[in-house]
């Protein structure tokens, strides 16, 4: 069988859903489509808009596949989701939204079963940040629903088992932060006994691994040629990581941005010790080693201080900004990141909105915020940025300032996009990268700096 050259990848992320075609041979993307992921309101709780996603997906393929040729799929999602599908692959309750928030009696009777952060690497998250915490308060409002559930599946091979059939969870999404795994010794956790669970999760497999072959009926709606295998698929900030995880052979950091900022450090010598209390965790990367990381939301961070008032600085602006010290301290999303609980505030006076003064100190904010979760993580070597912040210079500057170390850029659109294609390549090649130059002065970015986390009680 020829290898598959053109890969379609499926790429549901928080804030928007896309399908991107990449070509193997050259770590390219050939073609991009997206759709905004917006969460229902509507009755029984706030789900995903999964058949919305899924006609466009299937258009999306076909599209592709008349334009280009689409020679196999791949998929990666946003982690902190599960489908619970009854004993006809249906879904047995909609796809529940990771941030709807619980009553406090339910968080406590959750808190008293959930597992040490010593066996599972995942400390206590708000909402349903922890799938764990997911399927407790599913079970707990909906009594008939575990007896109706047949298999439990993780995002990514939710949208495997709609293209195959074939059910599977994948060790990078089981791995995130769920509370159901134990990423030291690659076994589940204690809860999925104690929420009586074990023997429904679907079986847990690489993301390599190929799940199947599309269904007669997806080839039909696409016309993809019926045997267009399907792996089972990845986390997409492990997606991010994967290219690295198989290219590089010292200490490396890499930086997945979107609306989550996920800082992962691949270092020789084991993980980091951890403070749960500041966002940090144990991630699980594509060929099932545990990887020390650390986040925060700095995505939506953007979009809140922005208002969609997006300007680009002028040097002017940005020395106007070093000058006279004009900061944003943490934290602007309260209830994740290093500084959970701390209410953002503007140190020197707030830019007004849509200045290119307002842009430089948030983007020297999300900077920040990106080295002290770095150092949280014991970060080293190059740093490589991954996703839109790769293209916002005034962050990679900063950000080199900050750490001292080599700033590097994938010049790919969509890092995760790669990274998922590349689950069906044999080859250890990575993808082309470019270091971060900057003409801003370094001195100024470090003093800036540490003002900054004097003021912010960095660590």
């Amino acid at each position: 069988m020829t290898a598959p050259r053109h890969i379609a990848v499926i790429d549901i992320g928080k804030t928007n859903a896309k399908l991107a075609l990449v070509d193997l041979s050259s770590l390219t993307e050939m073609a991009v489509v997206t759709r905004p992921n917006i969460v229902q309101p509507t009755p029984p709780y706030p789900h995903y808009d999964v058949d919305g996603h899924w006609a466009f997906l299937l258009d999306a393929l076909a599209q592709f596949h008349r334009d280009h040729r689409v020679d196999a799929i791949s998929v990666t999602t946003h982690g902190a989701c599960t489908a619970l599908l009854d004993s006809t692959g249906a879904l047995a309750a909609p796809i529940l939204d990771y941030e709807h928030t619980y009553p406090a009696e339910v968080v406590d009777a959750y808190d008293a079963i959930k597992p040490d952060f010593a066996q599972t690497g995942s400390p206590k998250l708000a909402g349903g940040l922890n799938i764990g915490a997911q399927l407790h308060w599913l079970f707990t409002t909906d009594p008939t629903l575990k007896e109706r559930t047949a298999q439990i599946v993780t995002y990514p091979q939710y949208w495997g088992h709609r293209l195959t059939g074939v059910t599977a969870t994948d060790v990078t999404s089981i791995g995130c932060h769920t509370d159901l795994w134990n990423p030291h010794k690659g076994t589940f956790s204690d809860l999925p006994a104690k929420l009586g669970v074990r023997d429904k999760i679907a079986p847990v497999r690489r993301p390599s691994d190929i799940l199947g072959p599309i269904l007669p009926e997806i080839a039909k709606a696409t016309g993809l040629v019926p045997d267009t295998p399907v792996c089972v698929g990845i986390h997409d900030s492990n997606a991010s990581l994967y290219p690295h995880v198989v290219s590089q052979n010292g200490p490396a950091s890499v930086v997945s941005t979107g609306t989550w900022v996920i800082v992962m450090s691949m270092k020789a010598g084991g993980a980091a010790t951890l403070d749960p209390a500041r966002d940090t965790l144990v991630n699980v990367n594509a060929r099932e080693q545990a990887v020390a990381s650390a986040r925060f939301m700095g995505g939506r961070e953007y979009e809140v201080i922005q208002q969609g008032q997006q300007v680009d600085p002028t040097e002017q602006d940005l020395m106007a900004v070093l000058d006279g010290d004009c900061m944003l301290l943490p934290s602007v999303e309260i209830g994740a990141g290093p500084f959970q609980g701390r209410q953002m505030q503007w140190h020197s006076g707030e830019p007004k909105a849509g200045s290119g003064q307002r842009s430089a100190a948030l983007s020297f904010y999300l900077a920040l915020m990106t080295g002290t979760c770095l150092k949280l993580v014991g970060g080293a070597g190059p740093t490589i940025v991954e996703g839109p912040f790769a293209r916002n210079p005034e962050y990679l500057a900063m950000l080199h300032a900050v750490t001292a170390r080599p700033v590097l850029t994938n010049a790919a659109v969509t890092g995760t996009s790669i990274g998922a294609a590349m689950l069906f390549s044999d080859d250890e090649f990575p993808p082309e990268l470019d270091q971060v130059e900057t003409k801003l002065p370094l001195d100024r970015l470090r003093a800036y700096a540490d003002l900054w986390s004097g003021l912010a009680g960095a660590e």
